[in-house]
């Protein structure tokens, strides 16, 4: 299987890492556009259920852009690092550094998915304040934490390469 994976890998090496660095890029940017363009936007909407709704169909939105874009981050860095040989190298550590920072930035995206989707529901059922309950960790740590997370992540990336 690792040498199947490292064939691919230096067959299709431009392809995975293209879409390795376009799928954090989708993640990252996504959520400094949400956290510091729309958040900021959205705080100009006076009712608090045109508000609530907004923010719902935007977090939607943003998950169905992501939830790819976190599957084909994943897949393409397992080739990159079996294909790119860290294995027994001083780079390793970096390789495993990064893969911790995603599995947490992964972790904290399910868990932002499941209090949006707890916000929905209690949006649904008319009760306007347990939404914004479910939502209000959201912009002020969870979406802020994995940026600068990934911003790390993007960091070692980098290193990785060898700049």
């Amino acid at each position: 299987m690792k040498d199947l994976m490292t064939d691919i890998f230096i067959n299709y090496s431009k392809y995975i890492i293209f879409f390795h660095v376009l799928s954090a890029i989708i993640w990252i940017g996504g959520m400094i556009v949400v956290r510091f363009s729309v958040h900021y936007a959205m705080q100009n909407i006076s009712e608090p259920k045109i508000k609530l709704a907004r923010t719902l169909e935007i977090l939607k939105s943003f998950f169905n852009l992501v939830i790819p874009a976190i599957v084909l981050l994943i897949i393409t860095a397992v080739f990159m690092a079996i294909g790119m040989g860290f294995k027994g190298t001083e780079l390793y550590m970096i390789v495993h550094i990064k893969e911790a920072i995603w599995t947490i930035m992964t972790i904290i995206f399910i868990y932002i998915y499941i209090k949006r989707d707890k916000a929905e529901k209690a949006f649904v059922s008319g009760d306007l304040e347990k939404t914004k309950k479910e939502l209000s960790l959201l912009p002020k740590y969870l979406i802020p934490l994995n940026i600068i997370l990934g911003l790390f992540a993007l960091y070692f990336g980098i290193t990785l390469r060898g700049f």
